[in-house]
C-alpha cells in the first residue's frame, strides 16, 4: 500500500512540476482581406531562453513545428505558411546541421480562399517542441479554431 501511495504521489509531482513548464503562449486570429480570402495569424510568444524551431527545419535535428489545418470543404489554403519573426541559426553539434529558431515571438501567416460568403472555422493543431540551449521539453500538441466571418 505504501508503495502505490508513494508511485501516485510521485506521479503527481512529476506531472505537476511537467505543467509549469508552460514556455509558450498561442494567441490566433483572422482578418478579412478581400470578399472570399482571409489571413489566419498563429502567434507564438516565447518565455526566454526558450525558443521553437522553424516549420523548414531539416529533417534529422529538432522536432520543427508542424500546423495542420483540418479538412474544411468551405476553406482552401493558398500558398504555404509564412514565418514572421526573427530567425535564427545555430550549428548543432550534436545533430551535426544547421538548426532554425525563434525566441521571443513569431507569427506564423497562412492566407486562405472561402467558398461563397460562407462563415465558417479554421480548425488544426500545431505540434512543436522548445528548447533552451541545455534542454529540450517534449512535444507539445495545442488545438486551435480561428473563426472565419
Amino acid at each position: 500500500m505504501n508503495r502505490s501511495v508513494l508511485l501516485f504521489l510521485s506521479l503527481l509531482f512529476a506531472a505537476s512540476t511537467y505543467a509549469q513548464y508552460n514556455v509558450v503562449d498561442w494567441s490566433f486570429n483572422s482578418k478579412k482581406i478581400s470578399d472570399k480570402q482571409y489571413e489566419v495569424r498563429l502567434t507564438a510568444t516565447v518565455k526566454n531562453p526558450w525558443h521553437i524551431y522553424s516549420t523548414t527545419q531539416e529533417e534529422g535535428g529538432p522536432l520543427p513545428t508542424k500546423i495542420a489545418f483540418a479538412k474544411n470543404p468551405l476553406v482552401t489554403p493558398d500558398g504555404k505558411i509564412k514565418e514572421e519573426g526573427k530567425m535564427q541559426s545555430h550549428f548543432e553539434e550534436v545533430f551535426n546541421l544547421d538548426t532554425k529558431f525563434f525566441s521571443d515571438k513569431v507569427e506564423f501567416v497562412q492566407i486562405v480562399n472561402v467558398k461563397g460568403a460562407a462563415k465558417t472555422t479554421l480548425n488544426g493543431t500545431i505540434e512543436y517542441m522548445a528548447c533552451t540551449d541545455k534542454q529540450c521539453l517534449p512535444p507539445k500538441s495545442i488545438p486551435f479554431s480561428i473563426a472565419l466571418r
